[in-house]
C-alpha cells in the first residue's frame, strides 16, 4: 500500500484529494495546523500530524515512510502577517526539503494555469518560484495547473443572493472552472502517471457574464449585473496596496483572471449550473 502525505487537506481541493486517494486504496497521512478541522474526514485520513509548513521544525519527520507528497498549500486570507512568499513559496520549500530528507519518491504540486505568463502577480510568482525549486530537486514530480475552482465561482452565487453581481470589465472573457472532485481525480492520476505538467479545466467553457447569469437562474432571481471598468479596478488595487499588500495582490490576480481567457483542456462531468443549484440554500 502506497503512503501519501497531503498538505492542504483542510482546503477545498485537499479534501477531495484525500477522499480520492482513499477510494483508490492509498494510506493517507494529512498535516494540518488545526487537526480538528479534519474531523469530518475521519475514515478517509489514516494519520493526522499537527504541523505548520512555515515552521520547518514541525516538519522534521512528517514525510518518514511516505512515498508521495501532495501539496495544494497556498494562502488566501492573510494570517499572522504571512505573505504569499512566506507560504506559497517558502512553506512548500520547507515541505520539499522534508520530503528529500525522507527519500520521498514523488511530489505533486498544484500551481496556477498559465502561470509562466503571470509572473508579475505576487501570488503567481510565489507558486512558480516553488515550481522551479521542485524541478531542480531531483525528486520525480508533477505540477497541476487548474483554471479555477468551483469554490471560487461561489463568489458569483454570493453576490447574486444579495441581488447584484459585479463583473470586472464586460465579462466576455471565458473560463472553464473545475469541481474539486473532478480535479482530485486528475491529481491522483498525476501521482500514478508520467506527465510533469498538467493543464486542466472543467467540462463547461463559459464567459464570466454567463456564470453570473447562471447564478441568478439557479436562485430564480432577476438578472442584475454591473460592469466595473478595468481602470476603476486598477485604481482600487493601487489604493488597497497602500494599506494591505496581500489583499491588493488577490485583487490584482482576480482582475487579471476576469479580463483574460482562462481555458484549459476539459475533464470531469460536474457542471457549474448543478453546483450553483446545490449551493443555493447555503449561507
Amino acid at each position: 500500500m502506497k503512503r501519501v502525505l497531503v498538505a492542504g487537506a483542510t482546503g477545498y481541493l485537499g479534501r477531495f484529494v484525500v477522499q480520492e486517494l482513499k477510494a483508490r486504496g492509498y494510506l493517507v497521512r494529512a498535516i494540518a495546523r488545526s487537526p480538528e478541522k479534519l474531523s469530518d474526514l475521519q475514515g478517509a485520513v489514516d494519520e493526522i500530524v499537527k504541523a505548520e509548513i512555515t515552521q520547518p521544525e514541525t516538519l522534521e519527520h512528517v514525510c518518514d515512510g511516505i512515498d508521495v507528497v501532495f501539496s495544494s498549500i497556498g494562502i488566501t486570507k492573510q494570517k499572522d502577517k504571512l505573505t504569499f512568499r512566506d507560504v506559497d513559496y517558502q512553506g512548500n520549500v520547507n515541505l520539499l526539503e522534508a520530503a528529500k530528507r525522507a527519500g520521498v519518491r514523488k511530489f505533486i504540486y498544484v500551481s496556477v494555469f498559465n502561470g509562466l505568463n503571470l509572473l508579475h502577480l505576487e501570488i503567481v510568482k510565489a507558486h512558480e518560484d516553488f515550481v522551479d525549486e521542485l524541478r531542480a530537486s531531483g525528486i520525480d514530480y508533477a505540477v497541476l495547473r487548474p483554471t479555477g475552482y468551483f469554490s471560487d465561482m461561489g463568489e458569483f452565487l454570493k453576490m447574486a443572493k444579495k441581488g447584484r453581481v459585479y463583473l470586472i470589465g464586460r465579462g466576455k472573457n471565458k473560463v472553464n472552472p473545475i469541481h474539486g472532485a473532478d480535479l482530485a481525480v486528475t491529481c491522483v492520476d498525476a501521482a500514478e502517471g508520467e506527465q510533469k505538467e498538467v493543464d486542466v479545466g472543467g467540462p463547461d467553457v463559459l464567459t464570466y457574464r454567463e456564470i453570473a447569469e447562471l447564478a441568478f437562474q439557479s436562485l430564480g432571481k432577476p438578472i442584475r449585473i454591473t460592469s466595473v471598468p478595468v481602470w476603476a479596478m486598477k485604481l482600487l488595487v493601487a489604493a488597497t496596496r497602500i494599506f494591505n499588500k496581500h489583499q491588493a495582490g488577490l485583487q490584482a490576480f482576480f482582475m487579471t483572471a476576469m479580463t483574460s481567457d482562462v481555458v484549459a483542456p476539459t475533464t470531469g462531468a460536474r457542471s457549474l449550473a448543478a453546483h450553483f443549484t446545490e449551493g443555493r440554500n447555503r449561507a
